[in-house]
């Protein structure tokens, strides 16, 4: 498998497999990714700015996800918990895998890259988020040694869960 930033004649696979989830998220009533984003617009402004990335088999997009070094402004309040540290973090958003191959160990091979990013950039921990609703996503972060650490909003005040992951702990 061949792990790499996203150029925009991968567009069209990408928005294939954001479709493929906005539908499974609308067939199984997760009101997640039914408002027309992410959408064609966004997944640009991701490759743009360097922040999207797809995991291809055999020279075909099989997962997509987006990963910044930038910060989250949505998560400068979290309510009903907190944040593991204050330390600098990673923001993985836009997670997304072909469902022809879903549950077969892809997204694990996805984060495994994400997080050997991670620390080439000196960054040990990475939050994400996802909607209440959707327990795949919570199982996936669960199993992948993602903690729960509370609730945020987002610009529109849709609530997420938010999760973070520590993956070396600094020494002094």
């Amino acid at each position: 498998m061949e792990f790499r930033k996203s150029r925009k004649s991968d567009i069209k696979e990408i928005i294939n497999i954001i479709e493929e989830a906005q539908n499974y998220f609308k067939e199984n009533n997760i009101d997640q990714w039914q408002d027309g984003y992410p959408n064609e617009e966004s997944i640009i402004n991701d490759i743009e700015s360097g922040e999207s990335y797809v995991l291809l088999k055999d020279n075909k997009i099989i997962a997509t996800a987006y990963l910044s070094f930038g910060g989250e402004k949505d998560y400068d309040i979290i309510y009903d918990g907190r944040w593991i540290s204050n330390e600098d973090y990673a923001v993985v958003h836009r997670v997304a895998v072909s469902s022809n191959i879903k549950g077969s160990g892809v997204a694990d091979d996805l984060f495994k890259h994400i997080e050997k990013i991670c620390l080439e950039n000196n960054i040990n921990h990475i939050r994400i988020d996802t909607h209440r609703h959707n327990k795949s996503m919570q199982r996936f972060l669960s199993k992948n040694k993602f903690e729960y650490c509370g609730v945020i909003y987002l610009k529109d005040q849709s609530e997420r869960i938010a999760f973070e992951k520590i993956l070396r702990k600094k020494t002094i």
